[in-house]
């Protein structure tokens, strides 16, 4: 029995059957690299405008601290429950693990849809929820970020919130921050930034140039629309993107700069453009060279993957593609070149380890200096991934989970079971 449960859970726990198999990990070892080391259910309650009570569900979720606190965002969001919460925590620490840094993997969010509340709803909830996860986060047992529905605002209420209880300033208990709150320089655009280098180092080893190359972009939120922009500097045409409330395509390249205004104005590309919209169900299948999807979990399903008609497919999302996709991909790995997603969006978390050393160090970076260690953390895991998948005849995905869930094994087993 356990308290996880959920298609996303599931997909977390198939993948790491999957991994420990190829790396023949023994049964009774498995349940203790698998499962959370601590999962937070707290309720949120908060005043209303119309001077009513409503109580809102909060799940934090650490899957392990053996290499130094946990790291994830917080997402705020309907779908949310804490089987999701749980799985992203998990493939948290696979990612952490690859790209070499000093955490485990935690994830956490409010069950709420953002667009019933006011802003200042927003903020008494922000901070609600804080207040009850501060006997279970801290700078070097927890460190929070944004996530879907939670933005650099967010963030502030959240450091404040904990710095009021402590008496002191502590800006190293979230990262994302706004930069005038001890944020870094390239927080907001790395994990966009991230995607779209991985892309293009991708197409020159594919021998395709940005310059005649095309993209689609599913999700137009920080990451869909930061890698869309990136991609476009590289050369690239974006020909097609989306987000919740529809899609847009232009054969000839959509107006990346202008459509991140109108979203940054509007809340979304709904209203962009009447003359380019577009059916949402069939951008994934679009033909092109680079396809990011930048949305929810499992939009991939096996029928999708045998329908893809992109060369690169770089995962901006969590757990874009199903288990049973996956399979499909395995075919047609001369077709489709997979960048993980533990791998592909990772440059976030990244930047938000250098922002959590800068705020404990009290030692600012340049943007400049920011960018070059995201891309060279980047380039070493996607080489060692590279290598790995060729030694030993594995898809990506396996490759780079492996040398997580490597790592993390290893971390366990040195340190040993206590007591």
């Amino acid at each position: 029995m356990t308290v996880y449960s959920g298609p996303v859970f599931d997909m977390a726990v198939n993948q790491f059957g999957v991994i420990a198999n190829h790396l023949e990990i023994p049964m009774d070892e498995r349940g203790r690299i698998l499962m959370p080391k601590r999962a937070v259910t707290v309720s949120c309650p908060i005043h209303r405008d119309d001077g009513t009570v409503a109580v809102f569900e909060g799940y934090r979720v650490q899957h392990h601290l053996t290499l130094g606190p946990t790291k994830g965002g917080t997402r705020f969001a309907p779908s949310v429950d804490i089987g999701e919460v749980a799985a992203l925590a998990i493939w948290m620490s696979w990612k952490c693990a690859l790209v070499g840094l000093p955490y485990g993997g935690a994830k956490g969010g409010v069950n709420v849809d953002l667009s019933t509340i006011s802003k200042r709803e927003l903020e008494g909830l922000s901070r609600r929820y804080m207040q009850e996860m501060i006997p279970f986060v801290g700078p070097h047992t927890d460190v929070m970020a944004p996530d879907m529905g939670t933005n650099e605002q967010v963030m502030a209420w959240f450091m404040d919130t904990y710095s009021m209880y402590q008496g002191q300033t502590v800006t190293e208990i979230v990262t994302g921050k706004p930069v005038s709150s001890g944020g870094t320089l390239g927080r907001r655009e790395a994990t966009g930034r991230g995607v779209a280098y991985l892309a293009k180092r991708v197409l020159k080893e594919l021998s395709i140039n940005p310059g005649s190359a095309t993209a689609v972009i599913q999700g137009f939120g920080n990451v869909g629309s930061y890698a869309a922009l990136e991609l476009q500097q590289y050369g690239l045409k974006i020909i097609a993107v989306s987000d919740h409330t529809g899609a847009l395509h232009d054969p000839n390249g959509l107006d990346i700069p202008a459509l991140m205004r109108h979203a940054g104005a509007h809340g979304s590309i709904a209203g962009f453009s009447n003359e380019l919209t577009f059916d949402p169900e069939q951008i994934l299948t679009l033909p092109c060279d680079v396809l990011v999807p930048a949305a929810m979990e499992r939009v991939i399903d096996a029928t999708v993957a045998e329908n893809l008609k992109c060369r690169v497919l770089a995962e901006g999302a969590n757990g874009p593609t199903t288990p049973e996709a996956d399979l499909v991909l395995e075919k047609r790995q001369d077709e489709v070149f997979l960048i993980p997603d533990i791998l592909c969006n990772s440059g976030g978390v990244v930047v938000s380890y250098f922002e959590w050393v800068q705020d404990l160090q009290q030692l600012f970076w340049e943007e400049e200096e920011v960018t070059r260690r995201e891309y060279a953390i980047l380039d070493r895991a996607f080489d060692h991934m590279l290598q790995r998948a060729k030694a030993d005849k594995i898809p990506h995905r396996t490759a780079a989970m492996a040398i997580g869930v490597e790592k993390v094994r290893a971390a366990k087993n040195v340190r040993g079971l206590f007591p």
